[in-house]
């Protein structure tokens, strides 16, 4: 009973685990396409190098978050947290329009992201 105890508790820190690195994937779509857009075209050093690095950590990441989380479920948070993530780099970082339909549409988004974690019960 004892080792079956022990193994459901390994497996909840192991899909608690992946979470965050799901979390943390998303973090870095968000740098890499970040960076993307400030590298004007990957004709800039810096940020190229920033957005390619960025691009491969977010993916390991994914990788590592997909061995316990279901494939929709990982790759549309994945997806959400960058979308979300650029629009709110966007306003801050570039200008650009923080209009009303913008907000509804990131609301839509992030309400698809909480029906997508329900739904998959992971």
């Amino acid at each position: 009973m004892e080792q079956l105890l022990s193994s459901l508790s390994d497996a909840g820190i192991m899909i608690a685990m992946n979470w965050i690195a799901l979390f943390l994937a998303g973090i870095f779509e968000v740098v890499w396409a970040t960076a993307i857009k400030q590298s004007a075209g990957f004709s800039r050093l810096g940020p190229s190098v920033v957005a390619v690095s960025g691009f491969l950590i977010s993916i390991g990441l994914l990788s590592t978050a997909m061995k316990s989380l279901p494939l929709g479920t990982a790759y549309t948070v994945w997806t959400g947290i960058g979308a979300i993530g650029a629009f709110a780099a966007g306003i801050m970082f570039f200008g650009e329009s923080a209009s009303a339909i913008r907000f509804l549409a990131a609301i839509l988004i992030v309400s698809g992201l909480t029906l997508m974690k329900i739904g998959g019960q992971a």
